[in-house]
């Protein structure tokens, strides 16, 4: 199974009203990302344990880690969650600069060092949301 019929899988999964918010994000970001490479990770460990939620990722970038390693890992991605949607902007190195540059004007969201997780679409700022994600992945490349 390619990595397109195992994010449209998954978003089958969810309930419709979920799946329905979780089909337009995915189609944003395949808008403002039209060249990205797509990521589908399941949530499981190398040993089937489920460890996260699914989530759905765009671009590449490399991430380096304290002990010298490194690993390719996408910019940002998508993830349903039991209380609605996780939008992550993965690699920034300010982890301050979310919530102070976007914190106060995406609307009715949790905004952490690299996650913003909102209820709805309906309950935040979507061009708000663009601009952070264009500037995660401009950051980033």
């Amino acid at each position: 199974m390619n990595i397109t019929e195992q994010i449209n899988n998954y978003l089958a999964t969810l309930t419709e009203s979920k799946s329905t918010e979780m089909n337009a994000l995915h189609q944003r970001m395949l808008f403002m990302l039209p060249d990205c490479k797509l990521w589908f990770l399941d949530g499981k460990d190398e040993n089937g344990k489920i460890v996260s939620n699914p989530n759905i990722g765009y671009g590449k970038q490399t991430m380096h880690y304290a002990d010298g390693k490194t690993k390719e890992f996408y910019q940002v991605g998508i993830s349903a969650n039991s209380t609605g949607i996780s939008v992550y902007i993965m690699g920034l190195e300010d982890k301050k600069y979310l919530p102070e540059t976007y914190g106060k004007t995406i609307g009715k969201a949790s905004v952490t060092g690299y996650c913003i997780k909102f209820k709805s679409t309906k309950d935040i700022n979507l061009e708000v949301l663009d601009v952070a994600i264009q500037d995660g992945v401009g950051q980033t490349a």
